[in-house]
């Protein structure tokens, strides 16, 4: 699948949102992708990590244990794990720090792969890195749907992505005056009670 394609999944299923949105990050965009409309319906789940475990799969060879931070890496994290024939774990945040617990475990010598839904500022990425790094195994790189940054994201490891976007997004404090005339909206989960 190509980028294109990519977004048209998102679009036929009403997650390619315009207007003005407030990332998990803090920026603005008037771009939003609603992954949760994609994920909510297991054919598209399948399409797009099918997809993606093929190009993991030619370029990180036989992985063991898939790993995602919650919320966004749990449902594409299971479902490459799925593809590729590994386990899928995913971290908690626990004191405002990611973690993994549930009994979830990697062994010495697994060869371990992150995952993640949408990639903007990596932040979520580098959590998970730092989390896995109290692990035994061996992080072979990451990989996720989308990736917003268009490329520039420190994720803390070789991302692999289905689709490579560059959507437009702002400091609150310098908008465009086209996004500043609208009133903005949070829709993603970062920083909820």
């Amino acid at each position: 699948m190509n980028s294109d394609q990519v977004l048209d999944v998102f679009r036929a299923a009403g997650a390619l949102l315009e207007g003005h949105f407030i990332l998990s990050s803090g920026r603005r965009s008037p771009v939003f992708l609603q992954k949760a409309l994609v994920f909510s319906r297991p054919d598209l789940s399948e399409k797009l990590c099918k997809a993606l475990a093929t190009k993991l799969t030619a370029t990180f060879g036989k992985i063991d244990v898939v790993a995602g931070p919650a919320v966004g890496g749990i449902i594409p994290g299971y479902e490459l794990a799925r593809h590729l024939g590994a386990r899928a774990i995913f971290a908690e945040r626990v004191d405002g720090h990611l973690e993994f617990r549930r009994g979830f475990s990697i062994a010495d010598g697994e060869r371990v792969l992150i995952a993640e839904d949408i990639v903007t500022t990596g932040l979520s990425f580098r959590e998970t890195v730092e989390a896995l790094a109290k692990l035994p195994g061996t992080v072979v790189g990451g990989a996720c749907i989308i990736d917003r940054s268009g490329g520039r994201a420190d994720v803390g490891c070789q991302l692999v992505s289905l689709a490579q976007v560059n959507f437009p997004d702002y400091a609150a404090d310098d908008l465009p005056p086209e996004l500043a005339a609208m009133p903005p909206v949070k829709p993603g989960s970062r920083g909820l009670a």
